[in-house]
């Protein structure tokens, strides 16, 4: 109770502190509530989806999870049963990625993924109903035979590009499914590994291919109040280190042309190269944008996202520019070295705190920049960073039932005594 009471204290001393500065706190924290964030499925089971349950599998195709901390969800029930868990630490209206991969067949046969349909996802439709979160979703362009020579959409391969094709519009009609039943608005995401490991003689023909084929998988139109379409680029991956097909020019392009969202992950840029500052540059031409929030280090590696300056920045760039609206917010990460529930929690509770952190900004500085007053504009940025964000995060935790920073790890950890340490 002491406890409680100092967090009441703190959150009352700073909630004044920010009103002060003409910051409204309750407002803000009723427009973070609002705010969707879709957290990854896949950090629960290490991306290894339903499809060979029981069996050995490995990622390929330019992924890798690293780690092999106990308590992995080995079943449908099992996963299912953690997002619950990690959710109970996430305040706000939060949603859960799917893969394709992550299919339920029951006892029933195998069905490759030319083949899926609305019905093997029908126990997450009925779980996301109970659970009161929305869905998105994405092909599965990786792990799978039919991934040959590195390529699935751009493969000079007739048969592999129709086998790959047939996927995208079983995801679409997955998605547009999804959507109907839960009454949301499905994201369904396309990435796919295509490349090359060494220098290519021709880099434009299978630019061309994925185009015709992306046009192949997105010729049926769909309601956006059901689904909407994004395509996410890459740098480089391991097997592609020298050529991607679906480059960020080649995506921002496509999704400009053709009126689709556009996907930006914060791995998949240069290791110096930040997406904050592209939110800005490509709203005006896209109908949205679609986010995928990882931490870099050095490459693609897909850490748990932490409250670090990039972070803060994308939420910073969204609350400021107002492109909350028309962005699908998106985690994407895995960490098998430590606790995956844990990792699943601190990074969707640093991207809300990072979100809270922009909401509760005070505009001195935005109004000292329009006066011309960069002195002011940089001394008021640097304080800024001082104020107690903290915590107000803590008090809006208890507010919406939810361990504040600290407590909930404790929580965290009798799970794990209690449940996936025996699995």
């Amino acid at each position: 109770m002491a406890k409680k009471n100092l967090i009441s204290k703190a959150y009352e001393v700073a909630a004044e502190q920010f009103a002060e500065l003409g910051v409204d706190v309750a407002e803000a924290e009723r427009k973070l509530l609002d705010i969707p964030l879709s957290i990854q499925c896949w950090q629960g089971d290490d991306v290894g989806g339903f499809e060979h349950l029981g069996e050995s599998a490995s990622l390929g195709d330019g992924l890798a999870v690293t780690g092999n901390y106990p308590g992995k969800a080995r079943n449908p029930e099992e996963l299912r049963a953690d997002i619950e868990k990690m959710l109970s630490y996430v305040p706000g209206a939060n949603r859960i990625a799917l893969h394709a991969c992550y299919a339920e067949f029951g006892s029933g046969r195998k069905v490759d993924r030319d083949a899926i349909s609305a019905k093997h996802f029908a126990n997450w439709i009925d779980w996301a109903k109970t659970a009161g979160v929305g869905l998105d979703f994405n092909p599965t362009f990786f792990s799978h035979p039919k991934v040959v020579g590195g390529c699935t959409l751009s493969s000079p391969d007739k048969g592999v590009r129709d086998f790959w094709i047939e996927h995208g519009k079983r995801a679409r009609e997955i998605s547009r499914a999804i959507g109907k039943a839960l009454g949301t608005s499905v994201l369904d995401n396309f990435w796919i590994p295509d490349g090359s490991k060494d220098t290519p003689e021709d880099r434009l023909a299978p630019r061309l291919r994925l185009e015709k084929a992306l046009d192949a998988c997105f010729a049926t139109k769909y309601p956006a109040s059901l689904t909407v379409d994004s395509v996410e680029s890459k740098l480089f991956g391991m097997g592609c280190e020298s050529y991607t097909v679906g480059s960020h020019e080649f995506y921002m392009g496509y999704a400009v042309s053709r009126g689709k969202f556009v996907c930006l992950d914060s791995g998949h840029f240069h290791p110096t190269e930040v997406i904050s500052d592209k939110l800005s540059a490509i709203a005006p031409f896209v109908p949205g944008i679609a986010l995928h929030i990882s931490r870099p280090v050095r490459w693609d590696s897909d850490h748990v996202v932490c409250l670090d300056d990039e972070t803060r920045r994308i939420a910073f760039e969204l609350v400021r520019c107002g492109l909350v609206p028309k962005t699908r917010i998106g985690l994407d990460y895995f960490d098998a070295s430590i606790n995956r529930v844990a990792a699943w929690a601190i990074g969707a509770r640093n991207f809300r705190k990072a979100l809270l952190v922009a909401l509760l900004t005070p505009g001195c500085a935005l109004k000292a920049e329009k006066d011309g007053d960069l002195t002011g504009r940089l001394a008021m940025q640097e304080d800024f960073r001082m104020l107690p964000f903290g915590a107000i995060w803590n008090g809006f935790c208890e507010k919406n039932g939810v361990l504040p920073d600290g407590a909930w790890l404790f929580d965290c950890k009798d799970y794990e005594k209690r449940v996936t340490s025996r699995r």
